[in-house]
């Protein structure tokens, strides 16, 4: 305890930062200041009275969880439902969290004792926010219509950017990821994908933008195998545990039964675009809640991220998607895909579309709770909603 007294001022701010006991006698080992352990650490700061500040009670902080089981499913443990909270405002520790959800839904905690972990033990370097961004895409759902893709920061493990669509599209995947995140974030030295030709017009203009990079030595980007694109092939296993094999089993099962078939033009696009908005929600959760909690022995994504990246672009040098298609088309005298569609569009005009999309409406106001069943085992109201969205699609048709 006297050595520790020595010490007062760098375990206090330690304190501070919101490490644990155990992680605090841990990062003095680590920066040889002197061998104590987790107990010697309680000790001090009971000492000193250092306490942690509960901003939230016990009871209001098991009615958040309790809401929020019901919003993301059996896969959140006391990690990623930390960082769920925290992304909602809701500040709590992971161990107070990891109680409530033991004692709140004891068969969703054994089924996460029951999951294996996903570890990747490849090393992997990032020196800074801005030097490699990666993009990736994700076909889990593509027999049904719905692609993921997300852009990763490899220094701070960010989500920057994300996107869902029916159909993978070079000039959709510019639009709504990598221009926004290097809109809203700074160009990155390097970006990453593997050898697919949906990002062949994110590289087109990244090697445009190569001159305003802050490290020309690198290439501005590496097409490489997906075993390799490390950063973000890590979080696929999170989307789909949490939101495309939940969707997945109720659409299979509306196979099994035959009540729908893809062989069908119209039930495929209308798979599509539900599949598309429902699980669009699915990822939007996910996404807030990885960048929000903690990494162990690295940080929080959305803390070390807060430098952005050295270089800014205007807006002015990073034009809408299809100016920069004409320019590419012209340029290299390729050709794009520049609209992809599942199925085929059954409207015969925006009128017909708008009236179909207002009566839908009227009996599912709020897309979410068909997510919120889904993830939680109950298929019969996603499955209700994708019935009745084929046939107000048949009225208009």
């Amino acid at each position: 305890m006297a050595a520790l007294e020595s010490h007062t001022n760098l375990i206090t701010s330690l304190f501070n930062t919101g490490l644990t006991h155990a992680q605090i006698a841990y990062t003095l080992q680590q920066m040889n200041i002197l061998p104590c352990s987790e107990m010697s650490v309680r000790r001090f700061c009971a000492r000193h009275g250092l306490k942690r500040k509960r901003q939230v009670s016990d009871q209001a902080l098991e009615r958040a969880v309790a809401g929020s089981i019901y919003e993301t499913g059996p896969s959140y443990g006391r990690k990623f439902m930390t960082g769920y909270l925290s992304s909602m405002g809701l500040h709590a520790g992971e161990v107070r969290v990891g109680r409530i959800l033991r004692e709140l839904h004891q068969p969703y905690h054994e089924f996460r004792r029951e999951g294996a972990r996903n570890l990747n033990p490849v090393p992997y370097h990032a020196e800074y926010m801005g030097h490699k961004l990666h993009l990736d895409q994700n076909e889990k759902l593509v027999m049904f219509g719905v692609t993921h893709v997300l852009a990763v920061d490899g220094y701070s493990s960010k989500i920057v950017a994300h996107s869902t669509m029916p159909v993978k599209n070079n000039l959709v995947i510019y639009e709504e990821i990598y221009r926004p995140a290097v809109m809203n974030h700074g160009l990155w030295d390097q970006v990453r994908v593997d050898h697919g030709r949906e990002f062949y017009l994110c590289l087109y203009m990244q090697e445009k933008l190569s001159q305003h990079r802050r490290n020309l030595s690198r290439p501005p980007y590496l097409q490489t195998t997906s075993t390799r694109n490390l950063r973000v092939e890590r979080l696929w296993p999170e989307v789909n545990n949490r939101v495309n094999y939940p969707l997945k089993q109720a659409l299979v099962h509306l196979l099994d039964q035959e009540a729908v078939s893809l062989e069908d033009n119209l039930t495929r696009f209308c798979i599509s675009n539900l599949t598309c908005q429902v699980s669009q929600i699915g990822l939007n959760r996910v996404v807030q809640s990885w960048n929000a909690h903690r990494i162990p022995g690295r940080g929080i994504p959305n803390e070390l991220s807060e430098d952005r990246c050295l270089t800014e672009v205007s807006e002015e040098l990073l034009p809408c998607a299809s100016v920069v298609a004409n320019m590419y088309e012209q340029d290299l005298g390729s050709s794009l895909t520049w609209v992809s569609t599942f199925g085929t569009d059954p409207f015969s005009s925006e009128e017909d579309r708008i009236h179909a999309e207002q009566d839908f409406a009227i009996d599912y106001p709020d897309m979410s709770l068909l997510f919120n069943h889904v993830v939680n085992g109950d298929h019969t109201p996603f499955q209700d909603a994708l019935i009745s969205l084929m046939n107000v699609t048949e009225r208009y048709v």
